[in-house]
């Protein structure tokens, strides 16, 4: 096994069936992986019952830590309670510990009063439903200027206040945390790490998207090792999962090395 407690998020090889993927992770000593319901041909799009993924992580001695993702989690209404239920009963007979909540990203819900409202109103409808499954709730702030939940602080404030630290942790994406520019790390309510590099150095911060998100090499201008070293200091010791959204890793001949060079590297460097 690695010294760190890495994982696997399918994005880092999308075009692997799920039982090649969970072949690579367990090839790679990892132990942890990510599952998402936003890939076509393989589960859970695919229909692939949940027990049958729950079988085949077991087969290679892999704890599913989440489903990434309910997408728009905190824009609460009927078809969002609806595609909750359904993906919280199925983490729960896959044998996932969490489901990954992403926000709204598409410019609107941005008024100041309004996010907050609006987060407080999804996690209050949430939690019930989370905690009768016994799953928790993965809060994913985006670092995008358009998103409607962008800031860590906000989504702690308000998961403290609710007094609903019992449910709901938070996301530290590395990507997401240095385009935010918000400083704070949450280690204590952190309850996942993602972790992505940027090597383009053409492009500005405020122009960083998904297709730039390439696996953690010396060319990183996230400084994912320095956020990695601070987290574990301060305290984090749970997963960290590669999520790369580029074109050129996922059309990688051979992911296998590839990853296993990212985990020398960020080894090397934490």
């Amino acid at each position: 096994m690695t010294r760190l407690p890495f994982a696997l998020n399918h994005m880092a090889a999308p075009g692997l069936p799920l039982d090649r993927f969970f072949a690579l992770a367990k090839a790679l000593g990892i132990g942890s992986v990510e599952i998402r319901n936003d890939l076509a041909g393989t589960a859970i799009l695919d229909g692939t019952p949940a027990a049958e993924v729950k079988a085949a992580a077991q087969a290679q001695g892999l704890t599913i830590i989440s489903i990434n993702a309910l997408q728009r989690f905190n824009e609460w209404n009927d078809i969002r309670a609806s595609g909750a239920r359904d993906l919280i009963a199925y983490a729960h007979d896959c044998g996932a510990r969490a489901l990954v909540l992403v926000p709204v990203n598409d410019g609107s819900g941005r008024a100041d009063g309004e996010r907050q409202a609006n987060l407080r109103t999804a996690l209050k409808a949430l939690r019930p439903m989370l905690a009768q499954a016994g799953i928790i709730g993965l809060v994913e702030p985006l670092g995008f200027s358009v998103c409607s939940l962008s800031s860590k602080r906000e989504a702690a404030e308000a998961i403290g206040e609710l007094g609903f630290t019992d449910t709901f942790r938070l996301v530290h994406d590395t990507f997401h945390h240095h385009l935010a520019g918000e400083p704070e790390l949450f280690p204590d309510l952190t309850g996942l790490v993602h972790i992505s590099g940027v090597s383009d150095t053409a492009v500005t911060v405020a122009d960083m998207r998904d297709p730039h998100r390439v696996l953690v090499d010396a060319s990183d201008r996230l400084d994912n090792c320095g956020q990695i070293r601070a987290l574990r200091d301060a305290g984090y010791s749970g997963p960290l999962s590669f999520e790369p959204f580029a074109p050129d890793v996922h059309a990688l001949n051979d992911p296998a090395a590839a990853l296993k060079a990212s985990m020398a590297f960020i080894e090397a460097g934490v």
